[in-house]
């Protein structure tokens, strides 16, 4: 997954996920997906980007792993997470972004701020929180 922060440095992009039985008013998520089988962690995330947003990805740096733990709709899932840094070129844009998934959905985009204490969404996975404040 990728923490890509806009040319400022004040925000970084997410999608905006669906409600859930947890997250009734829906969740944001970092920019990235699953490794593929024969892929490698860095290649699965330049190909999440480039696949999803159409973007490429400057810059790219590692900054370590998260293991997520997680309810969805009342489901256990886990996850090990490749965590990365870098800047997504074209950025998305303000307002109106949106990425694709593989199944032809089309989730919104948007720039959370660093300090998002008044986010009002949660970020998943929530571990990844620590290695924000190291970024910009």
């Amino acid at each position: 997954m990728l923490i890509a922060p806009n040319a400022a440095g004040t925000a970084h992009a997410v999608s905006v996920n669906q409600p859930t039985i947890e997250d009734p008013d829906g969740y944001h998520r970092l920019i990235g997906g699953s490794v593929e089988l024969g892929e490698t962690h860095r290649d699965a995330v330049l190909r999440e980007v480039g696949e999803e947003l159409g973007a490429t990805v400057n810059r790219l740096t590692y900054l370590g792993v998260v293991e997520n733990i997680f309810r969805m709709n009342g489901r256990l899932g886990h996850e090990i997470v490749f965590l990365y840094t870098g800047r997504l070129d074209p950025e998305p844009a303000p307002d109106g972004a949106a990425l694709i998934e593989t199944d032809g959905s089309v989730v919104p985009v948007v720039w959370r701020p660093f300090d998002d204490a008044e986010a009002g969404l949660p970020l998943y996975p929530a571990n990844a929180a620590s290695w924000l404040r190291q970024t910009p």
